[in-house]
């Protein structure tokens, strides 16, 4: 089980008041806090081993190219990937997609191809699609949701053909909580010859995540929501199916070798072994050693105590909202299907008067679309004020929460 408090020593952020208020950070979907772990081995690389990985002989470059390879190591671990050649260090989520869009999707779709989103989906997953079936020329189809935000599955098993090419679909929706079942989607997705793309950005923070049980071609997921820096992410990917693929960025360190022809007056370029041949230029070498401590402190904690705990506070949280009269809470009502978020509005107000209220009490909440527009859309909302939670969190919270909602209630 999770010593929370003693978690909660490991935050610096959370010591913080905002407004005279002690903090409380309920938009860990949006990113998530740093423990001292993380913050000192971004320092630690800084102040000790900064150079630049896999260019030079001296020391320093030797060490940090050997700590850059842990950490590749260490994420394929993670999410019981094969090897480092599986997982491809990205800026985040929206990238990992965008990879899979240009260098798979840019050669491999044609007019006659479908790509087949659900319509939870967060706009990093419906974007790269519409402008590339702009390029290629393939069609984009969407499978429903229910007026609960949930998956229509046969909607999705309606939709899938023989022309279709990929499935995307979210793990976890960032805007409801709603766990998707992937493993399914992915069986059926292979029976049609179609690849699985998952968007695990609201997954990997909070649940064992194991690519070869659910059997999807890639995963992209971001560390700024799982306790490491912002601006590093993961792809992964089948190797088999990454070895095919054409580089997604063309510069340093992605390429074996490029050599003149002054016969064609062109230059031949073979690429570099995976995964460097899909991490093109200086890479962003710190925040992978930042997602390496990340990837350490979830996992001393356990995946699964972590999803466990939230899910305890959802729950708990889903409880206490009930005792307020003017606060409507959006998604399913069974919380076997959810994951640490709740979406919520409050009558006669919008959902960013209720954050910036929230705010003025020293809590954090997200307000708006969460870059999920067509989902609201669906379900009937203008926006929504949204409460996520993570392994710092308390019951505690939570009630002080309920009782500035029910003062907004009553102003």
């Amino acid at each position: 089980m999770l010593d929370v408090d003693k978690i909660r020593e490991d935050f610096p952020i959370l010591k913080r008041k905002i407004n005279g208020y002690p903090l409380i950070y309920f938009d860990n979907a949006a990113t998530s806090q740093k423990p001292i772990q993380v913050i000192s081995a971004v320092t630690e690389f800084y102040e000790h081993h900064n150079a630049n990985i896999h260019r030079a002989v001296y020391t320093l470059s030797q060490e940090a190219s050997e700590l850059y390879e842990k950490a590749h190591e260490e994420v394929a671990s993670f999410i019981n990937a094969k090897g480092i050649e599986e997982t491809i260090f990205v800026r985040g989520t929206t990238e990992a997609i965008n990879l899979v869009a240009y260098a798979w999707g840019l050669h491999k779709l044609r007019k006659e191809d479908e790509v087949l989103v659900t319509l939870m989906e967060h706009h990093s997953n419906i974007v790269p699609w519409e402008n590339l079936s702009k390029i290629r020329g393939f069609r984009v189809k969407y499978a429903r949701i229910r007026e609960d935000g949930t998956l229509d599955y046969q909607s999705l098993e309606d939709m899938i053909s023989k022309k279709t090419k990929l499935v995307c679909v979210s793990h976890v929706s960032n805007v409801t909580g709603v766990v998707n079942d992937v493993k399914k989607i992915a069986k059926l997705a292979h029976e049609f010859d179609a690849l699985v793309l998952v968007d695990g950005a609201q997954s990997a923070p909070h649940m064992p995540v194991d690519v070869k049980d659910l059997s999807v071609d890639f995963f992209a997921f971001s560390g700024h929501k799982m306790l490491a820096p912002t601006g590093i992410g993961v792809l992964y990917g089948k190797r088999e199916l990454l070895e095919k693929m054409e580089p997604f960025h063309g510069g340093g360190e992605m390429i074996r070798e490029v050599s003149y022809d002054s016969a064609r007056d062109r230059c031949s370029i073979s690429w570099n072994e995976l995964p460097w041949k899909f991490e093109a230029g200086t890479p962003n070498s710190c925040g992978g050693i930042g997602l390496m401590e990340a990837v350490r402190y979830l996992k001393n904690i356990g995946m699964d105590n972590v999803v466990s705990y939230e899910k305890e506070l959802t729950d708990y949280a889903a409880d206490r909202l009930k005792e307020c009269k003017k606060v409507t809470v959006f998604g399913p009502k069974n919380p076997k299907v959810k994951c640490g978020i709740i979406p919520l509005n409050v009558e006669g107000m919008s959902s960013h008067d209720v954050a910036l209220l929230l705010d003025s009490y020293g809590i954090m909440l997200r307000s708006g679309f969460h870059c999920a527009q067509p989902l609201h859309q669906l379900i009937g909302l203008k926006s929504s004020a949204r409460a996520s939670f993570y392994i710092y969190n308390t019951k505690a919270e939570i009630d002080r929460l309920i009782t500035v909602l029910q003062e907004i209630e009553q102003a």
